[in-house]
């Protein structure tokens, strides 16, 4: 299978970072192919401006969405890496979805509603977040979080969400829960994509 990830984190010692390093590595050892778009090392234009929307009412998508999208054509899987600030998405990553899963490529709408354009892919999310997982699951958010990427994004464009990884407490653990959350990464990752 064709892997592509999209990452979102802005330091390299982060453990997104280890995250990512850890999805890479396991999918490149059971066979997959793997692309991994580092938003803040590409330094993605997130803002999504009336030109954008223009040059694709006329069928001229600009240079840098059409690359992302190709990427997109060519996976069979998404995988989103990120953290959770104000309970959301990171702004370049929201960009990333605003600007490239764009009307008349990701979905479009017909008489019947919503036409979901990205059939056949499966979508992956994992995410970190420094609040406790428990608090975040007492108080919905956790829920919230899945309903918002899950179906939300994926759904919404036809992509089957698999499975998707919340992390709480970052930055107030020791080594060996951080440990065990790659080996989660891991044995999840086995779990979906093993051949």
């Amino acid at each position: 299978m064709k892997h592509l990830i999209v990452y979102a984190h802005p330091h390299p010692e982060s453990l997104n970072h280890a995250i990512l390093d850890t999805t890479v590595h396991t999918l490149k050892k059971i066979g997959h192919e793997v692309v991994v778009r580092d938003l803040y090392a590409l330094d993605f234009q997130p803002v999504l401006k009336p030109e954008d929307t223009a040059s694709m009412k006329a069928g001229q998508t600009p240079k840098d969405i059409e690359k992302e999208q190709e990427f997109i054509n060519g996976a069979d899987v998404i995988t989103f890496i990120y953290p959770i600030w104000w309970t959301g998405l990171p702004a370049i990553l929201k960009g990333y979805v605003d600007r490239v899963f764009a009307y008349g490529y990701a979905y479009a709408i017909g008489k019947e509603g919503i036409i979901k354009l990205l059939k056949g892919k499966k979508g992956f999310t994992i995410n970190t977040h420094g609040t406790p997982k428990d608090v975040y699951d007492e108080n919905g958010m956790t829920a919230g979080l899945k309903v918002t990427s899950d179906i939300g994004i994926f759904e919404f464009t036809g992509i089957e969400p698999v499975d998707h990884l919340l992390f709480g407490s970052i930055g107030s653990l020791d080594e060996q829960a951080y440990k065990g959350m790659l080996k989660e990464v891991r044995d999840t990752i086995a779990l979906h994509f093993s051949k």
